[in-house]
């Protein structure tokens, strides 16, 4: 069932899935979505009795409300959820698998709001969440976090196969890293407080790595921009740095019968199910979101879905040298900010993406697996087909 944007861009938008059709809605206060990578901030419920919902997962502030519906104790329990952001990037791709794989689904109740300045409101966002968990009974949270809340850091020190315990120096000065390890935070110091009929409050937080996919606005851009070059981009990065990546999924507007949601999502999912079972194990805890997308460097990854679409990267080596990329990202973010008051310029080179870009991180864990049976649910070469379709397909529009 596809999901669709209600309301003027910036505004809130929400909908309700169920058996009674789709109705407006508006969201928990102080939400704030992140503009430069197209991730919406969200709020997932899942209830059965709306006054006292009983679980919240949040991706970035992507909360989940769950309940068991006591109506009627001879059936199976059914549930209700809530995302708040939903219309995000990722948040509508957790609202899909909801549809897809969560079979006690009675209701689905769809929320967006943006607001902004965003990092302030992301922290006041994140903590009227967690309010909101205790005054209403809410006894579980999950905070999709970021890997960036670990790194790469603007130091550049390699994070290579690392875990959830592996040492590593955050080290942050950009606002989008920091403002999510905070509300990170956030969410695990609440672990162990007393919700509204005294039970303890379970939270947890997912870290996903880099994310990929039919829909993201980033390949995208390189899309079009390696076409106005006329075919070709050009290596900025060596191709010894890699990067973990995961995928996402088909966003609105592909074919009905493709599956509507990839192995971000479907962590989530999960984590929404197994939360409950197993409070003591999970309950504090952090977790990487990936699956089993090759290690590489940003340039070669995109590659794997760009060469198929007619593009080349041009030289072995980066092509121009790092103090002189550094040059040009500096006077991108100079640009930005001279431009603030007037319009939105977001460059795909700045000083934070070209760190980020130079320095490998990459994930190498089994933790989900063990906490809570975390396998991918799409293998590498069938994300990649499906990447490589969506690209194919805006070649054709584009012509």
């Amino acid at each position: 069932m596809p999901v669709e944007r209600s309301g003027h861009q910036g505004g809130p938008c929400g909908k309700r899935v169920g058996e009674e059709g789709w109705r407006l809605g508006w969201s928990v206060p102080g939400m704030a979505r992140r503009e430069e990578q197209a991730e919406g901030d969200n709020h997932l419920s899942l209830a059965g009795n709306e006054r006292r919902p009983a679980l919240v997962a949040s991706l970035g502030t992507l909360g989940l409300w769950l309940q068991q519906d006591m109506a009627d104790s001879a059936q199976a329990q059914k549930l209700v959820y809530l995302v708040t952001g939903g219309c995000g990037f990722l948040g509508e791709h957790v609202v899909r698998m909801l549809l897809q794989q969560e079979p006690r689904l009675r209701e689905l109740r769809i929320f967006d709001l943006h607001l902004g300045p965003w990092l302030e409101e992301l922290k006041t966002g994140t903590k009227n969440v967690i309010e909101a968990c205790v005054q209403t009974g809410t006894q579980f949270l999950v905070y999709t976090s970021s890997m960036e809340v670990v790194g790469p850091n603007i130091k550049g020190h390699p994070f290579y196969r690392g875990n959830e315990d592996t040492p590593y120096e955050a080290v942050h000065r950009h606002p989008y890293p920091s403002s999510k390890a905070r509300a990170e935070q956030l969410v695990l110091e609440a672990n162990g407080r007393k919700v509204r009929g005294g039970l303890p409050l379970v939270t947890c937080a997912l870290r996903p790595t880099g994310i990929y996919g039919e829909g993201h606005q980033i390949m995208r851009d390189i899309y079009y921009q390696g076409l106005r070059l006329g075919g070709r981009l050009f290596r900025a990065i060596p191709a010894s740095v890699e990067h973990g990546r995961v995928y996402v999924g088909t966003l609105r507007g592909m074919s009905s019968r493709l599956p509507l949601a990839g192995n971000v999502a479907w962590m989530h999912v999960l984590v929404a199910r197994e939360l409950q079972q197993r409070p003591a194990l999970m309950g504090g805890q952090v977790y990487f979101c990936y699956d089993k997308s090759p290690y590489k460097s940003y340039e070669d990854f995109n590659m794997e879905f760009l060469g198929p679409c007619g593009l080349r990267l041009v030289g072995t080596r980066p092509l121009l040298p790092y103090w002189l990329l550094m040059l040009l990202a500096a006077l991108n973010a100079l640009l930005q900010w001279l431009l603030r008051p007037l319009l939105l310029y977001a460059p795909l080179l700045n000083p934070y993406t070209l760190a980020m870009a130079n320095t490998t991180f990459t994930v190498s864990t089994n933790k989900a697996q063990r906490h809570f049976g975390y396998e991918p649910l799409f293998s590498w070469e069938e994300s990649r087909t499906r990447t490589i379709r969506w690209m194919q397909a805006m070649d054709r529009s584009a012509q």
